[in-house]
């Protein structure tokens, strides 16, 4: 097991975010996290990596610096810096000498199709290219768990399959764990081997669905059958969530 959580609840000031609720997560799985806006999925990323402590309940993670890394919605890149010094920032956070970190960086960007853009600003590129940099900076230090709080949001539909292909090719090379928080349903059966449904806020776990069918999806998945049942059970799910309590 790379992470879980154990019947975990996030409270603030302003009343309950999350649970309780309970996930685990093997070596290599990738799972979605499906739910309403304001259900808790970013709440529960953030206890997987470690920056929001739960107000009850056990979180248990991958052990060790490097080991967990996250991607957020917006890319997050320092907008002074290159996408390659960008990309390099952890590995010299770590102590990497520069030029093996930049080294190393370049390899990265070169997995995510970003050969020759070295050398751009943030501002220089476009919001899919962005988001490839974010991805690379996050897998360089080879992460076994990887977290993407959605990271496609803010792109066309076309970038978004383009990029959802992209990081099930990334996954095949070093096969991380990931957790992939996502409203879009579709989006959610084609990413993920299971995808968990939570209520409205403070989300709990209302289902889960496992879809069976190979990763990377192969060309045509979503003609599929299996691709459409699975996306008809977890909208089900969600609707059966919405409806209100008698």
């Amino acid at each position: 097991m790379i992470a879980a959580l154990s019947d975990v609840s996030v409270a603030y000031a302003r009343g309950s975010a999350l649970g309780p609720f309970s996930m685990s997560l093997a070596a290599g799985e990738i799972v979605a996290l499906v739910g309403p806006s304001g259900c808790g999925k970013s709440t529960a990323l953030r206890l997987l990596a470690g920056l929001e402590q739960p107000t009850t309940g056990t979180v248990t993670r991958a052990p060790g610096r490097g080991e967990t890394a996250v991607v957020f919605q917006a890319a997050t890149l320092m907008p002074w810096a290159s996408a390659l010094t960008n990309v390099a920032l952890p590995l010299e956070l770590a102590g990497m000498p520069r030029a093996q970190a930049r080294a190393k960086a370049a390899e990265a960007l070169a997995l995510v199709k970003l050969s020759g853009f070295e050398d751009c600003k943030p501002a220089q590129l476009s919001g899919g290219m962005a988001m490839r940099a974010a991805i690379a900076r996050a897998l360089v230090s080879n992460p076994r768990l990887l977290l993407l709080d959605e990271p496609f949001a803010a792109l066309d539909e076309i970038t978004r399959r383009a990029l959802a292909d992209d990081v099930h090719q990334l996954w095949g090379l070093e096969k991380p764990a990931i957790v992939f928080v996502t409203h879009n349903v579709e989006e959610a059966v084609y990413m993920a081997s299971r995808v968990l449904v939570l209520s409205p806020g403070p989300g709990r776990l209302v289902g889960e669905v496992a879809i069976s069918a190979a990763l990377p999806r192969p060309p045509g998945f979503r003609t599929d059958p299996t691709f459409r049942d699975a996306a008809e059970t977890v909208s089900a799910l969600l609707a059966t969530a919405m409806e209100p309590a008698a």
